[in-house]
């Protein structure tokens, strides 16, 4: 299969009939989102005293930081490892990871009561050295500007070649030689910085001993949460290259995806065995067929989301074939958001609740409206940044 030597805009046309339903999804989760600021969590949301977070937590933050972990793992992949046969696939990874965190802090927003305090962790007076939650609030602030700035290369490449003005052209030109520069310690701090929030987010239940299910808690928690996030991470990049590939008609990249599923059964096994060993540990193992709900999600979480991907990134003709790759990819991201939503919400119980949370529709709408817009800004920006390196199979429908 023949490539393009540099990543270039797609330059499909914007408005198809998938992307007027995004706007829609849009249109009523900015809506929600609107009577929030407004009315105030109470109002839009089921969360009370007993259930602090609940949906937004869980999908839009802890999935959200989860996810966005292939552009970590790619970027030590390719740049630390030197594994440069995969570069193709840097860009894309690096745009879903920027995108990913972005949409996690406006998740972030609705979320917190009082949101327009959002921006106290940038001053030293308000830093809390013993919170965990201080730790990950700026790691994840300091790894976005570190995505932001890998990022702006692509911007510039951009504007040198379409600039209008030959100014803007140069001052591109600029840009991207400073920040190339200092490209290499970019790198690594992005690396560096992920590996420590994406751990920190397990330590914040790790503080719940009495009100997170046996199945989850754990000391071992942050770890456990740093594992998986390295496991999804190359899974995501290969769901979100062939969907790209589908939905904007340009050729997979089979060859290189291919290989990269090579690495997912190792990463899964470490995963799982520490997964396993935990329980083993503690002497929990007799939980997961107690019959309970939590039980009952913990089996899914683990058969569908560890254990079956695992079985099929084994096999050379799974890994070979655009559909089953997508299928095993698919169900480890799935497997993790599931985890990250069983940790945040099914495993965690107040010690004396009086009722069960469940989402509103609020709730709903805004999680959809921010996905929405999330995949609608990728679209846009494939479509007039050079992300992506791959030939045109044929027109958009």
């Amino acid at each position: 299969m023949t490539l393009h030597a540099q990543p270039v805009p797609l330059g499909h046309k914007v408005l198809t009939p998938g992307v007027f339903l995004l706007l829609v999804l849009i249109a009523v989760g900015l809506g929600f989102a609107a009577y929030r600021f407004v009315f105030g969590l109470s109002a839009t949301t089921n969360l009370d005293q007993q259930h602090p977070w609940g949906l937004w937590i869980a999908i839009d933050v802890a999935t959200g930081v989860a996810l966005a972990a292939g552009g970590f793992t790619t970027a030590a992949l390719v740049h630390v490892f030197h594994r440069e046969h995969f570069h193709v696939v840097a860009r894309p990874a690096l745009l879903t990871a920027m995108l990913g965190y972005t949409f996690v802090g406006l998740g972030l927003m609705a979320d917190l009561g009082r949101y327009y305090n959002i921006w106290h962790p940038m001053l030293p007076s308000m830093w809390q050295g013993n919170s965990v939650l201080f730790e990950v609030g700026m790691c994840v602030m300091c790894y976005l500007t570190v995505l932001y700035l890998e990022f702006l290369p692509v911007v510039c490449e951009r504007l040198e070649r379409h600039a209008r003005r030959p100014a803007l052209a140069r001052l591109a030109v600029r840009a991207r030689g400073m920040v190339e520069a200092i490209m290499p310690l970019l790198l690594i701090a992005g690396v560096v910085l992920s590996c420590l929030h994406q751990s920190s987010l397990g330590n914040l239940m790790v503080i719940a001993p009495t009100k997170v299910h046996a199945l989850w808690y754990t000391p071992i928690l942050s770890l456990l949460f740093l594992l998986s996030a390295i496991a999804v991470g190359f899974p995501m990049v290969i769901v979100e290259s062939l969907a790209a590939s589908w939905a904007m008609e340009t050729e997979p990249e089979m060859p290189v995806l291919s290989r990269l599923a090579k690495y997912v059964p190792v990463l899964l096994g470490v995963y799982a065995a520490f997964k396993v060993g935990d329980l083993a540990v503690r002497e929990r193992q007799g939980l997961v067929l107690e019959g309970s709900l939590q039980s009952t999600m913990f089996l899914i979480e683990m058969l569908a989301g560890v254990l079956l991907p695992l079985l099929l990134f084994l096999s050379a003709r799974v890994r070979n074939r655009p559909g089953t790759l997508f299928l095993a990819a698919l169900l480890v991201v799935l497997g993790v958001a599931l985890n990250r939503v069983n940790v945040f919400w099914i495993a965690y119980r107040p010690p004396y609740a009086v009722a069960d949370y469940v989402p509103a529709l609020g709730e709903i709408a805004v999680t959809l409206g921010l996905i929405s817009l999330l995949i609608l800004c990728y679209r846009l920006a494939v479509t007039y940044l050079p992300v992506i390196a791959a030939p045109h199979r044929g027109r958009v429908a």
